[in-house]
């Protein structure tokens, strides 16, 4: 199966820029793992159904699989993410 392009809004580029370094190395193998195998992470519920989550150390990255790419909503820590995804999706519609 070919990987799939990764669609990073704004917010997400300057949220990985910003991160230690380690982290952000960390979060951008992960990145490469989601592309490679997109169905593999945990599926989230309720507002978020639909969307996928992968741990990074103390990050999530909040993402779905579209026809064509792999549409990444948010990367953020744990406590908050959840929330703020919803909220941003919320707005979106």
């Amino acid at each position: 199966m070919r990987e799939l392009p990764l669609r990073l809004p704004a917010a997400v580029q300057a949220a990985i820029r910003a991160m230690h370094p380690d982290l952000r190395r960390r979060v951008r193998a992960a990145l490469d793992g989601i592309r490679a195998a997109p169905d593999r992470a945990k599926p989230l519920t309720g507002e978020l159904e639909g969307w996928r989550t992968v741990r990074v150390g103390p990050v999530r990255i909040i993402y779905r699989r579209a026809p064509a790419t792999i549409d990444v909503a948010a990367i953020g820590p744990r406590t908050s993410i959840y929330v703020e995804t919803a909220r941003l999706l919320r707005r979106k519609r």
